[in-house]
């Protein structure tokens, strides 16, 4: 009968165990921004909010969890960069496509309209462009380019124009958000290592 209940009891502590080995992000964290990036939760009283898990939570505990935290912000830091820079390349493509698109509606439909166009690096080409056909070809990625008039090739430039501006302002807001939870964790981490330093020195005393 003891040892049924001594086995019981491993098992019951064994759970515990497992359950604060690995801290829910919830309790780590406190809510999160429009896009779901989380917020770092800033531990102000450490005494406490290791008391609060069941068994407390030990510092290494602790500062694995913000760790892992850490880690998985600098990785979405790098992406959230990468983004930005990609939305930053499109936007003068878009309007010197735009730009282009609006020169050829305004020009007269009964001239032809002489340009260059690239070759290679620095070899370029001259040619006559009809605009009477009033329609033009554009590239929308995956080797995919369609046929458009004028307006809606216009339309289409310009509500692509838009989209990327407010991806780029998400992904800009995004990133200076994500920084300031890293800096949160590594506090964090920082404030955790010493008070488990100045806990342990008073255990000694």
């Amino acid at each position: 009968m003891s040892a049924v209940s001594t086995n019981e009891k491993a098992s019951k502590d064994g759970d515990k165990e497992q359950e604060t080995s690995n801290l829910q992000l919830e309790s780590i964290t406190d809510g999160q921004n429009e896009r779901g990036i989380p917020v770092v939760k800033f531990v102000e009283d450490i005494t406490s909010f290791s008391k609060s898990f069941d068994p407390p939570a030990s510092a290494e505990l602790l500062i694995g969890a913000y760790s892992d935290l850490f880690a998985k912000f600098k990785s979405y830091e790098s992406s959230l960069n990468q983004k930005r820079l990609n939305f930053i390349e499109k936007i003068p493509e878009i309007e010197k496509s735009l730009d282009m698109v609006k020169k050829l509606k305004s020009h007269d439909e009964d001239e032809p309209l002489t340009t260059r166009y690239s070759l290679a690096d620095a070899v370029y080409g001259k040619a006559e462009i009809d605009t009477s056909i009033r329609k033009v070809n554009l590239w929308l990625g995956a080797n995919v380019m369609l046929e458009y008039t004028y307006e809606e090739a216009i339309d289409l430039l310009e509500s692509k124009l838009k989209l990327v501006k407010k991806d780029l302002e998400e992904a800009t807001t995004d990133l200076s958000f994500t920084r300031n939870q890293i800096i949160t964790a590594e506090v964090n981490i920082s404030r955790i290592y010493n008070w488990d330093i100045r806990r342990k020195r008073e255990q000694k005393q």
